[in-house]
């Protein structure tokens, strides 16, 4: 994700990480039946099993877009590692000697052929690897940009419930049945056809075999809950949460947690 985040409107078909998205069709979103603080919990068969009760502080919170692309800036400047590195005349391997006398010769004066005018020389004001593009995020700050995010996410009918994602052995074609009832149940026929950045599939827990099942396809990605932030969400059009309600709990201490270190 090297995307350089943008602030946007809801209504522009660029989201705030720079992806090209198109709008989801009425016809999708009207039969997911999601309000505000409830949504329907579906199993790997597509049924539905059950509907849960959302938080408020995490999925009813205000769109906040300058926060959110502040804490975007902020996680991928944090993420990038600088390669590009040029040396200086001292670091230039030779040039110990004089190239010719000072005077006599009818030539320009020099002291070593590593100067910055040379061909083989050093380089003047190039980039240098130690340079840090680091930049501090509060705990607050991206806590509430993530439940911004998960917000508007869930209110554009982008949030999809499962109560359990489980696999005996990886099994490519398990994993495609699976999306494509998923997809059936909640009416988001786009989550099996669309070809880049269809979904995001947030896990409760480290499990190979399921991320495993999903890597072959290159439309959907696997992460673990307590991994997510707003810029891989964004990355992608739909987010499927697996075990909705250690999810809830895992960002309640989290927020919990925020809520300390600014009072400290």
């Amino acid at each position: 994700m090297t995307a350089t985040a943008t602030k946007t409107d809801t209504k522009t078909n660029v989201r705030t990480d720079g992806v090209k998205t198109t709008g989801a069709s009425k016809a999708d979103t009207s039969k997911r039946n999601v309000d505000a603080l409830s949504a329907p919990v579906y199993t790997m068969d597509g049924k539905t099993a059950d509907t849960i009760s959302l938080p408020e502080d995490i999925f009813g919170a205000p769109w906040k877009n300058d926060l959110v692309q502040q804490v975007i800036v902020a996680i991928q400047a944090n993420a990038r590692t600088p390669i590009a590195h040029t040396k200086m005349r001292g670091e230039v391997r030779g040039g110990g000697k004089k190239p010719w006398k000072q005077k006599g010769t009818g030539r320009a004066r020099h002291g070593s052929i590593r100067s910055p005018i040379w061909r083989g020389g050093g380089v003047t004001h190039g980039p240098r690897a130690e340079r840090s593009f680091a930049q501090k995020i509060n705990r607050k700050m991206r806590f509430a940009a993530l439940t911004a995010v998960l917000s508007r996410k869930l209110k554009r009918g982008e949030i999809i419930f499962v109560d359990a994602l489980s696999f005996k052995e990886p099994k490519t074609q398990k994993a495609k049945e699976v999306v494509q009832a998923i997809a059936k149940a909640s009416g988001v026929s786009e989550l099996s056809t669309r070809r880049v950045n269809a979904a995001l599939i947030a896990l409760s827990k480290k499990d190979f075999a399921v991320e495993k099942s999903f890597s072959n396809f290159g439309n959907l990605h696997t992460e673990e809950v307590r991994n997510l932030n707003p810029v891989i969400i964004l990355s992608y059009r739909y987010l499927i949460i697996e075990n909705p309600a250690e999810m809830i709990k895992a960002l309640s201490a989290r927020s919990v947690s925020a809520k300390k270190r600014s009072a400290v």
